[in-house]
C-alpha cells in the first residue's frame, strides 16, 4: 500500500469512509465487519467516521461503535488512524442539523472517546460550520481539546479557503486536514485543494465517487472516465480515485463502502498510473 501523511502520521494513500455502513440502506453488521476487515487486510490505515453516522435517534455514534468493534477484533486494528467528527447531528428522521457550540463539541468528543475506547482520538474534525455560532468559537473548542490531549490531531470539514486559514491560525498552525466534498460531479472544492497543497495540509475528499447512490453511475455519467477505464481494463471508480491521487500528494480520498469487493477495487487506484493526457482529459470534465 502506498502511503501519504496526515500531520505527523503516515497513512494509506486511500482510506475507508464508514458512513454507508451506518445510515439508511446499511448492510447487516456481519457484512460491515467483513468490509472493514477486508480494508485492513489490504493495508488501509485510515478510517473516517462521525458521531452523526447513524440511522435512528437512539443510536448516535453507531458507526464509531462499529469501527471500534472491527478494530478490536483484528490483528492490525491498532495500526489504524481513526478520524471522527463532531458538530453535525441526525435527529433520526433522515434530516441533518448543526450544533457548533463549544459545549456541544466538547461533550461530543467525550462521547466519541468512550465509543472508540481510546484515551485520545487520532484525528478529530469540526464537521460543518454552524451559522448560529462564530466559527472562531467552534474551532476554539477543537483547539482546547487538542491542548488538553483529548485529541492528537485537529481537522475541519466543509470549509472554504477563508475558514481554512482562520482555523489554522486559531489552532496555532496545527491544522492537519480539511475534509470537503470533491468528485467529478462536485468540483467547487478545487480552491480548497490548491490551498491545502500550498500549506501542506491533508485534503480528504468525501463522496469522491459521487455519493452512495451514484457511485455506480460514474462511468455512464462521465464518458471520459469510462474511456480511460476501458483503456486500462479497470473500473471508472478506480480511475476516479487515481485521478484524485495525481492532483496532489496531500490528497487522501476516503471512499465509503459497505462491501469487501468495492474496498478492494478502490484500493487498486494506488497502483494505477495515468498519463498526462488522460489526466488532462479527466480534468476537462
Amino acid at each position: 500500500m502506498h502511503t501519504r501523511r496526515i500531520g505527523d502520521v503516515e497513512v494509506s494513500a486511500i482510506g475507508l469512509g464508514g458512513m454507508p455502513m451506518s445510515i439508511e440502506g446499511r448492510p447487516d453488521e456481519a457484512r460491515s465487519l467483513a468490509t472493514i476487515h477486508a480494508a485492513l487486510d489490504a493495508g488501509v490505515t485510515l478510517i473516517d467516521t462521525a458521531d452523526a453516522y447513524h440511522r435512528d435517534a437512539h443510536e448516535v455514534g453507531h458507526n464509531e461503535t462499529l469501527i471500534a468493534k472491527a478494530l478490536a477484533s483484528h490483528d492490525l486494528g491498532e495500526d489504524v488512524l481513526v478520524a471522527t467528527k463532531g458538530g453535525h447531528l441526525r435527529p433520526g428522521d433522515g434530516s441533518w442539523t448543526l450544533d457548533g457550540s463549544p459545549r456541544h463539541l466538547k461533550e461530543a468528543c467525550e462521547a466519541s472517546l468512550r465509543r472508540l475506547g481510546v484515551e485520545a482520538i487520532g484525528l478529530y474534525q469540526f464537521h460543518r460550520p454552524d451559522p448560529r455560532v462564530p466559527y472562531a468559537e467552534s474551532v476554539g473548542a477543537i483547539r482546547d481539546l487538542l491542548d488538553e490531549g483529548k485529541i492528537r490531531m485537529a481537522g475541519i470539514s466543509n470549509a472554504n479557503p477563508e475558514r481554512i486559514r482562520e482555523a489554522n491560525d486559531i489552532l496555532g498552525g496545527r491544522l492537519v486536514s480539511v475534509q470537503n466534498q470533491f468528485s467529478p460531479a462536485f468540483r467547487s472544492s478545487e480552491p480548497e485543494l490548491r490551498l491545502c497543497d500550498e500549506l501542506g495540509i491533508a485534503f480528504l475528499p468525501w463522496s469522491p465517487l459521487g455519493g452512495i447512490s451514484r457511485a455506480g453511475e460514474l462511468g455512464s455519467a462521465y464518458a471520459p472516465f469510462a474511456r480511460v477505464a476501458e483503456a486500462h481494463g479497470v473500473s471508472p471508480q478506480r480511475v476516479c480515485l487515481a485521478w484524485m491521487l495525481a492532483k496532489s500528494p496531500v490528497v487522501v480520498p476516503i471512499p465509503g463502502s459497505s462491501r469487501p469487493q468495492t474496498v478492494q477495487d478502490s484500493l487498486g487506484a494506488v497502483d494505477l498510473v495515468l498519463t498526462a493526457e488522460e489526466i488532462a482529459e479527466l480534468d476537462a470534465v
